[in-house]
């Protein structure tokens, strides 16, 4: 199970970031990546920080439970479990490549303060406010049930927390200033991970 978990994470990385950074160069001349947003030890630079350590922290579950180190969780290696790891795990990665298209030329990982981007509110994100979000936590929750050592938990519950610092200090405060009242309206009436749910006023940062 441990290298089937590695190898999604290869393929999630190669794909979600590898290859759209690739084809986002291609279209605009950028990559995409912005950087971690925020000084040292502020919630923005916690939020991009936190985001790295879960990806490196679900690697090294992968490496400890390959190397014998650590083992699952006896009440969660029933085969049901890990059939819908491996479902989750899959959809994620589509989820996720799906979702980044949609974005089109606004995709990026990461805030740049200094630029305005288009704000999308057709396709997917007419259901959610941050569809890559929700879709690379499906892909977490799956590698989570696939090799459900203490560590894994850990990495997912931490991917859960800095995904939420990320949208709630970074993207929503920065769209709101950019997008102004059209960003409030887009926050009132669209769920922020799951359709229906998080629908709330956003800051006011637009003056």
């Amino acid at each position: 199970m441990a290298v089937s978990a590695l190898v999604l994470y290869v393929i999630f990385g190669a794909l979600g970031f590898g290859w759209r950074s690739w084809r986002q160069y291609r279209a605009t001349g950028s990559t995409g990546f912005r950087g971690i947003s925020g000084r040292p030890g502020s919630l923005e630079w916690l939020a991009g920080v936190g985001f790295i350590a879960a990806i490196v922290v679900g690697l090294a579950a992968v490496a400890l439970q390959l190397g014998g180190v650590l083992g699952p969780i006896d009440a969660l290696t029933a085969a049901p479990i890990q059939t819908a790891g491996f479902v989750l795990a899959i959809a994620g990665i589509g989820a996720t490549l799906y979702a980044q298209n949609e974005m089109g030329e606004s995709w990026r990982i990461g805030v740049d303060a200094s630029e305005t981007t288009t704000l999308v509110r057709s396709g997917v994100f007419g259901l959610v406010r941050n569809p890559i979000f929700t879709a690379m936590l499906v892909f977490g929750a799956g590698i989570a049930l696939i090799i459900p050592n203490a560590v894994a938990l850990a990495a997912f519950l931490l991917l859960v927390l800095t995904i939420e610092l990320q949208v709630r200090v970074v993207e929503e405060p920065y769209l709101t200033r950019v997008h102004g009242a059209d960003y409030r309206e887009y926050c009132a009436t669209t769920g922020r991970f799951v359709p229906g749910i998080g629908r709330s006023t956003a800051p006011s940062h637009d003056t």
